[in-house]
């Protein structure tokens, strides 16, 4: 049974930071392409950032120079390492692992900025 579990979340000012983690079990992350995404109230699901098979890694032009995305092998788990937060970065945080065969989703997590 795989399952990814989102844990960091939570309310913080804005200009602050938060780092969101994505445990799995039922899978080895490193074979699949690690992403976050996020949902604001009202809005579709977008992508955030990507931390591929080959460690390559991807932003979201809104976030960049101020998210991180990471990967730790040994403890299975993703990153998402986030500065200078923004009232516009509140949202329900959604953990993915996809690879050619098969993609997971973690249950999602709330961020909330204030300003």
């Amino acid at each position: 049974q795989v399952q990814l579990v989102e844990s960091g979340g939570g309310l913080v000012q804005a200009g602050g930071s938060l780092r969101l983690s994505c445990a799995a079990s039922g899978i080895i992350l490193s074979l699949y392409d690690m992403a976050w995404y996020r949902q604001a109230p009202g809005k579709q699901r977008e992508f955030v950032a990507m931390f591929t098979r080959v460690g390559t890694t991807t932003y979201t032009d809104s976030v960049k120079g101020r998210f991180t995305i990471s990967r730790d092998n040994a403890k299975n788990t993703v990153y998402l390492q986030m500065n200078s937060l923004k009232p516009e970065d509140t949202g329900i945080y959604y953990c993915n692992a996809q690879s050619s065969m098969a993609g997971f989703w973690g249950q999602g997590i709330q961020v909330t900025v204030s300003s």
